[in-house]
């Protein structure tokens, strides 16, 4: 397979990964997403801001936010992010605790 074929999979990938993370499936909280698989959709905007400032684009937090929500993260966070509740806030410390953080 080619790198130019490889590059157009893992992008098609990536795109429905990110579709599904915050249209499919927006119920998943970010803090379960970490407790249970190390990162989230703010990691996802993390990587993609990294990704285009090593390619030589400058991205804000924001934009690399909108990037990956696909409206204002404030938006999407008012619609479908519910306070962390004691529980959640324990596992997460609990997991931070036993694994380093990913990149």
């Amino acid at each position: 397979m080619s790198d130019s074929t490889t590059t157009e999979i893992e992008a098609a990938v990536f795109r429905r990964l990110q579709r599904h993370l915050v249209q499919t499936r927006p119920d998943v909280q970010n803090i379960d997403l970490m407790i249970l698989a190390g990162f989230c959709r703010n990691c996802l905007a993390d990587w993609y801001r990294d990704a285009a400032e090593a390619r030589g684009v400058a991205m804000t937090k924001d934009q690399a936010r909108e990037a990956i929500y696909g409206r204002p993260f404030a938006d999407w966070k008012a619609q479908h992010q519910a306070q962390a509740t004691p529980e959640q806030l324990a596992a997460f410390e609990a997991v931070q605790r036993t694994h380093p953080k990913g990149d």
